[in-house]
């Protein structure tokens, strides 16, 4: 046994989850365990090594344990144990073949340390700004899909999981920046570097948020991931997967999507999957649930009211020139999408 980190493991868990991820009795292991990238609110190590069985015989393996400690997120109190309260449910369930979360070998919650720890299913595949614009695109459908079913045929379970993000917490999440005066003042202060078509673009939110939180909400609730962004999808043996569920609740339709075209994704070509992935993802969805009476999708006023104030935070704390220009590219792709929307929608209008 090797080990070169400073948790310990607990060496009987693991031989369970070994049983029953190699279906076969595990009386010994050699394993090493290395930090994995991302897992910044919680400490994730892939954990490899050789399992010994009975007879002799050597196997193997990869596994993710997740520990996740009792953290506050703004307005999401219950987060920090979401994950493990999804895994002890029949979510699983629910998946198509092609869209999934890794499987979870094992969950525990030690209540008196405020603590959790998952041990999942290791996926070696393609993420981040790897992914492709097809990639994109069949994300956003499986996930159009994922989410039509479980509007339409509302199982039983979702009605037992009770400790979910609810739909109020974009409104929140946007209130709490437009009043943290750090951001806000500086779009609208003399000395402000930002383009001011950009900071326009902000203001002109901020002044109708109102109004665009009203047709928002007239949206269909959906079952939302809410941290859909292109490092937590792995795709893999032509299967999508999808990881870290602690913000997981209940969201607008589209919500998600804003987070995939907007979260730290690929700038050079947002405008271009801003219209290939929407569109697709609609279709996805009414797969199950039919939504042509919806005249139009918000997806582009949630981008904003998601990833505007954020990306001024971005570019107010960038540690290098670079960084600072792409916030600046990013705001820029969201104010040509406006732009494009506006001069589509009046093509149609002409065409009618």
């Amino acid at each position: 046994m090797s080990e070169n980190f400073f948790i310990n493991i607990n060496e009987q868990t693991l031989f369970k989850v070994l049983n029953k991820m190699l279906n076969t009795d595990i009386i010994n292991a050699d394993y090493q365990a290395t930090t994995l990238h991302g897992g910044t609110l919680g400490d994730v190590r892939l954990v490899t090594g050789t399992a010994i069985t009975g007879p002799g015989e050597k196997l193997p393996f990869s596994v993710v344990l997740k520990i996740q400690k009792k953290w506050e997120r703004y307005a999401d109190p219950g987060s920090w144990r979401r994950e493990y309260d999804l895994y002890k449910s029949d979510l699983g369930e629910y998946f198509t073949e092609n869209f999934r979360w890794p499987d979870c070998y094992h969950a525990e919650i030690n209540e008196a340390e405020d603590e959790i720890q998952l041990w999942l299913q290791y996926i070696d595949g393609i993420s981040g700004l790897n992914l492709t614009k097809e990639m994109y695109e069949n994300a956003a459908y499986e996930l159009g899909r994922f989410q039509g079913r479980l509007y339409c045929e509302k199982p039983n379970l979702l009605q037992k999981l009770t400790n979910l993000s609810d739909t109020g917490y974009m409104k929140k999440f946007y209130h709490h920046y437009r009043s943290w005066p750090v951001v806000y003042d500086y779009i609208r202060a003399d000395n402000c570097e930002i383009p001011p078509h950009l900071c326009q673009m902000l203001i002109n939110v901020d002044e109708n948020s109102a109004e665009i939180f009203n047709l928002v909400e007239k949206l269909p609730v959906v079952f939302c991931h809410r941290d859909f962004w292109v490092t937590n999808i792995i795709y893999a043996n032509e299967k999508f997967y999808l990881i870290d569920w602690d913000t997981t609740g209940w969201g607008y339709l589209g919500e998600d999507i804003a987070s995939l075209i907007a979260d730290e994704a690929d700038v050079t070509s947002m405008v271009e999957y801003y219209y290939c992935c929407v569109p697709t993802y609609y279709k996805g969805f009414s797969e199950y649930a039919g939504i042509s009476h919806f005249a139009r999708n918000y997806v582009l006023e949630m981008v904003l009211l998601l990833f505007g104030y954020r990306l001024i935070e971005w570019y107010l704390n960038a540690g290098s020139a670079a960084e600072k220009n792409l916030q600046l590219e990013t705001l820029q792709k969201i104010y040509e999408m406006g732009k494009t929307a506006l001069a589509l929608s009046h093509l149609e209008d002409e065409n009618d």
